[in-house]
């Protein structure tokens, strides 16, 4: 770390020294595991205050679990789902399903063939490196929002692929995890991603089709995340706290844990359930529904005995010019005069720029948008 009796200019230049030092070699936070360090560069370290800012439950409360077995034979297990996803959108903003129609086999080897891109050839995954988030589909590298001085760096890699409305040639994707990631986002583009946001539009009071027909599935991003073994992991994260900008959020994660979301001004451990995708509203749901849904502050712990991976799924539209001009406000159906708009209109464009632009900061992308 920086001493104390460096000027403010020197620290600023030193810290943006090792950010470009970090990303040129484009190797990530794998590189610097991969060298042995055992201690934390000054970059990684986060600011105490912030890292405990709330406290961590250490019991067996944990987000809910819901079955959606039987949803399209039973119409009574059906209305039992929806009362039960109604529930955790609007106390939980997070979730957990079983019994979702994806095999485990095929989530086993998502998780297995993602963390073998990033163990894989350094040469292979430099091929992919970039910071052109907004303009690729097929991008690799550490820390969307590296070069922002507001975010201490996380420890954690990324392998980022825009797949909807406009999405790669599948001989732009890497070899090693191509075949299983495009089965992966083909089962929750057309099977499990309809499902769940019917079961939302119909716990919202709506038609089934309500959030399909407003173009809310039509985006899909997929980030393959990967955590080494960090040598200090109570000085950092794996992930800052955040919020997702999309509609809806589905998680892919293995067994060593580390997901906490913030409920009741409380951290709650997400225990991994092996076979289970979690689910979690984003930005654009809460807004849409006018703040009956929540979109939730969550994060990830560094570890010391990873890897971890985790191949989180967002539908959202995120390369332009699709749905750039598509405005998005407050469903009509979900305000009245006792209940008015409590966000402005957006369009997804504007708000994942504003997002992409504040980094993960711990400060929700939707209090821009807050009518006061």
């Amino acid at each position: 770390m920086v001493a104390s009796n460096v000027s403010e200019a020197e620290s600023v230049y030193d810290r943006e020294r090792q950010l470009k030092a970090l990303d040129e070699t484009k190797a990530g936070v794998k590189g610097l595991a991969d060298a042995g360090v055992e201690k934390l560069p000054g970059i990684f370290i986060h600011e105490q205050h912030r890292l405990n800012k709330y406290t961590v439950l250490e019991s067996d409360s944990s987000i809910p679990v819901i079955d959606l077995a039987d949803i399209d034979e039973s119409s009574s297990a059906r209305r039992a789902v929806i009362e039960k996803v109604k529930y955790a959108c609007e106390n939980w903003g997070f979730f957990q399903v079983v019994n979702h129609g994806i095999p485990v086999s095929v989530l086993d080897k998502m998780i297995g063939d993602i963390r073998a891109f990033h163990e894989g050839d350094l040469e292979m995954k430099k091929e992919f490196y970039n910071r052109e988030f907004l303009n690729k589909n097929v991008v690799y590298n550490t820390n969307f929002d590296l070069y922002q001085v507001s975010s201490s760096t996380n420890w954690r890699d990324t392998l980022n692929v825009v797949l909807a409305p406009r999405g790669p040639k599948p001989d732009d994707l890497p070899a090693v995890c191509r075949d299983v990631l495009l089965d992966y986002a083909d089962r929750l583009m057309n099977s499990l991603g309809p499902t769940l946001f019917e079961l939302v539009s119909e716990a919202l009071g709506l038609k089934p089709n309500h959030l399909k027909d407003m173009g809310c599935i039509e985006g899909f991003l997929l980030e393959g995340h990967y955590f080494p073994a960090c040598p200090e992991p109570e000085l950092t994260l794996g992930t800052s706290d955040h919020s997702d900008s999309g509609f809806l959020t589905v998680l892919l994660q293995d067994q060593v844990g580390g997901l906490q979301v913030l409920h009741d001004n409380k951290w709650i451990n997400v225990k991994p359930i092996h076979g289970a995708l979690i689910i979690n509203v984003g930005d654009m749901l809460q807004l849409i529904s006018n703040g009956k849904l929540l979109s939730v502050i969550h994060r990830v712990r560094a570890n010391n005995v990873g890897p971890r991976t985790s191949v989180a799924s967002f539908f959202r539209t995120h390369l332009p010019p699709e749905n750039s001009a598509r405005v998005y406000g407050p469903i009509e159906e979900l305000t009245s005069k006792e209940n008015p708009p409590i966000y402005r209109e957006t369009t997804i464009k504007d708000l994942v720029e504003h997002y992409y632009g504040k980094g993960h900061n711990g400060i929700s992308a939707l209090e821009f948008l807050r009518i006061n």
